[in-house]
């Protein structure tokens, strides 16, 4: 009887000590999913809190994967193709630019004079106008080799030359064998009015002998949440502006209706001029470089071979502190949040500003 009674006893705590048991999400946070209340531990500042779903929403996504440049699902024969790296002219008198909404990721570094280029990265361009297009520059050489990606360009400076022949990227010049990618558009001064068509550049790779897929085991170049994700700690980032020069200041504006980031430079909206949308991204990211004149003539380098640095990871309204690295010679770029582990990012479209890291106070997030 008193062994019956025990057992009685022991089977009534252990139910009750599981009804009280908290779940563990993959990035450390304890949830307690019967009221959502969420425990963070201390040395969480870039940490975030995961948006729950039920099972029962879960979509079918037969043929599809998880894109490796914005986290969302893109049929197979896209998400496995190697993404084009165009390069955008950043001059006012196209600012904006054709076909540049079909860029997954984009670049604005610094050039000669004040003035910056575009580079985009994309997966799926389409269409009969993207451009215009403008000389190649070695860094944009070596973020492009990040991701696997194959570079266009019309023109090249000797350090850019040396760069490609460095890396080996894959490449396709306006000026040499990949002339026929491009048109001159008589409406636009030249050297600004060379554009290019999505089925042109896409013979002229198959021409090229160029492989259009990632090899086995290619890793994406990000870490993306399932699905969007707040930041829990961060200041207020409504408002990013970036002061490149007198002639180049860009800024983002956040929609919190639609939770992303609205860009604008020479004082208007940006926006693309085939679809006349205003460009929006889900993520910026501010990366800090030591960045200096190479030679006389104005022409700029930074500090991206194997290099350490800091910066600003802004999504949904906040901001956080993040670090990055990359070593050039394994193709390898990462960044890190406050605690040391490698930036999740929110699923969809990132704009990444290169910025010298002398400079701060020309940078300002509110």
């Amino acid at each position: 009887m008193k062994r019956s009674m025990i057992a009685l006893l022991i089977l009534i705590i252990a139910i009750a000590m599981m009804g009280c048991t908290k779940k563990t999400t993959n990035d450390g946070i304890n949830s307690n999913l019967g009221d959502t209340q969420i425990t963070i531990p201390p040395s969480s500042d870039a940490m975030v809190t995961p948006q729950l779903t039920s099972s029962a929403a879960q979509e079918n996504h037969e043929g599809e994967m998880k894109s490796f440049l914005t986290g969302l699902w893109v049929p197979v024969e896209i998400g496995n193709r190697r993404p084009i790296a165009f390069q955008f002219n950043n001059f006012k008198v196209v600012s904006n630019q054709s076909g540049i909404s079909q860029a997954d990721i984009v670049y604005e570094c610094m050039v000669e004079g004040g003035i910056t280029r575009l580079l985009g990265i994309g997966e799926n361009y389409t269409g009969d106008r993207i451009g215009s297009t403008r000389s190649a520059r070695h860094y944009f050489v070596s973020i492009a080799d990040e991701y696997d990606a194959i570079y266009i360009h019309f023109g090249k400076t000797k350090y850019a030359t040396s760069k490609m022949n460095k890396l080996g990227i894959d490449h396709l010049d306006g000026s040499g064998s990949g002339g026929a990618i491009f048109y001159r558009d008589k409406n636009i001064k030249a050297p600004h009015n060379a554009f290019a068509s999505a089925e042109s550049i896409w013979k002229a790779i198959d021409k090229a002998g160029f492989e259009k897929q990632h090899a086995d085991g290619y890793e994406s170049h990000f870490t993306f949440y399932e699905q969007d994700t707040d930041l829990v700690n961060g200041n207020v980032a409504n408002k990013v502006a970036l002061k490149y020069s007198g002639y180049t200041a860009p800024y983002f504006e956040y929609n919190d209706k639609d939770k992303l980031y609205y860009r604008f430079q020479f004082g208007a909206p940006h926006k693309d001029t085939v679809t006349d949308a205003q460009l929006s991204f889900k993520n910026v990211i501010v990366q800090f470089v030591k960045e200096w004149n190479i030679d006389k003539n104005g022409y700029q380098t930074m500090d991206l071979e194997d290099a350490t640095g800091r910066g600003y990871y802004i999504t949904n309204g906040k901001v956080n502190l993040i670090t990055w690295k990359k070593d050039e010679s394994l193709r390898w770029m990462r960044y890190y949040n406050e605690a040391g582990e490698e930036l999740t990012i929110n699923p969809g479209k990132t704009f990444i500003e290169v910025f010298p890291q002398d400079r701060l106070d020309d940078v300002t997030v509110k």
